[in-house]
């Protein structure tokens, strides 16, 4: 009895890889929102902190930054940034869920590189299919890296185009949906980004079998 509630604690536990990126997004998210209720700071912190470092996509074209290096820097910073409480919730939970499902089969160093290329090239598909002149900010990039990943592995375990489809088909339906209740304001783009992203980054890290 002790021996299988210690596995099944073990298995709901959280590693500490997917707290630090958890706690990342929370820190930042805690700061912005004291500042809001002005319990510290100011409420512009939240309007600077969007506007140093969310990503523009109007920075990779003619628009001049704000200091130098903003614009390689902001493929990274927009991830710690969120539109409050609620969008930061949702991403945490997903990270939770998906990050322990992914760093039990790759460890904490592949998931971390998995991570950083679904928010850089979550960045870079925004950058190039966007026009919006309001930044883009949240984890979602590499949220969906890790749902690529994840998804990589499932077809490794499985191999079953109908069960394949059938995930990619609920990741469409929710993004739709998730679209839909925020009348457009979601970047999918960053999504598409992140998840083609976090897929090919698993298969590419995968040990060969000769």
């Amino acid at each position: 009895m002790g021996a299988a509630a210690d596995e099944k604690d073990s298995a709901l536990a959280l590693p500490g890889t997917v707290w630090a990126l958890i706690g990342a997004c929370v820190l930042v998210e805690l700061v912005l929102l004291g500042a809001d209720w002005r319990l510290w700071g100011s409420p512009v912190w939240r309007g600077m902190a969007y506007g140093y470092g969310g990503f523009w996509a109007g920075l990779l074209r003619d628009w001049v930054p704000n200091y130098p290096g903003q614009r390689v820097l902001m493929f990274g910073t927009y991830s710690l940034l969120h539109a409050g409480p609620g969008h930061l919730m949702g991403n945490v939970l997903v990270i939770a869920l998906l990050g322990r499902t992914v760093w039990r089969r790759i460890g904490s160093r592949r998931l971390l590189a998995v991570w950083a290329l679904a928010v850089m090239a979550g960045a870079g598909t925004f950058g190039l299919l966007s026009d919006a002149p309001a930044p883009m900010v949240g984890a979602s990039g590499g949220v969906f890296g890790l749902a690529g990943a994840a998804v990589a592995l499932y077809w490794e375990d499985r191999r079953s185009w109908r069960g394949l489809g059938g995930v990619l088909g609920a990741l469409v339906a929710l993004n739709f949906a998730t679209w839909a209740l925020s009348d457009g304001q979601m970047a999918w783009e960053t999504h598409l980004g992140g998840f083609l992203a976090g897929a090919l980054a698993l298969r590419a890290s995968q040990p060969r079998v000769p």
